[in-house]
């Protein structure tokens, strides 16, 4: 099922003008009814001059590419909680950055095509691992340790 436009909204708690996530699409559910782990995603983010992230260059950030990431991750747990009955998407925060990897960083006009996977979840922590690309050819890849509540 794939979720886009304002319906991310249900998603993540994130608003306008710090939404970085346009297209959001599970690929498989969490292995448990009572964790994350093995849940994974895939997302689109088109980049747009007037992202908070953008930089004068014309090109997203790093800080941008590892919110995105954040938010990405977040619109899983949405998406896991409203499945099971959530009127509100989950608030989380980035409580670790590790391995992070950025071979080039996005220009306007690309699009950004994120694969997250929680690896192991316990109460509220999560650890992510995701990698993104634009077409065939990978531009970061990140591990997130996430407290998501």
């Amino acid at each position: 099922m794939t979720v886009k436009g304002t319906d991310i909204y249900r998603l993540i708690p994130q608003r306008k003008p710090f939404v970085m996530v346009d297209e959001f699409e599970l690929l498989e559910g969490p292995t448990s009814s009572e964790s994350l782990t093995g849940a994974s995603c895939q997302t689109l983010l088109s980049v747009r001059m007037d992202n908070y992230f953008m930089m004068n260059c014309g090109e997203l950030s790093e800080s941008g590419l590892i919110e995105h990431v954040a938010q990405s991750a977040s619109a899983l747990a949405g998406y896991v909680d409203v499945q099971n009955g959530a009127e509100q998407p989950p608030v989380g925060m980035i409580a670790e950055v590790r391995n992070f990897v950025c071979q080039r960083r996005p220009r306007v006009c690309e699009r950004i095509n994120t694969s997250v996977t929680m690896e192991f979840s316990f109460g509220p922590m999560t650890l992510a691992h995701a990698s993104s690309s634009i077409d065939d050819d990978i531009i970061c890849e990140v591990d997130l340790k996430i407290f998501i509540r």
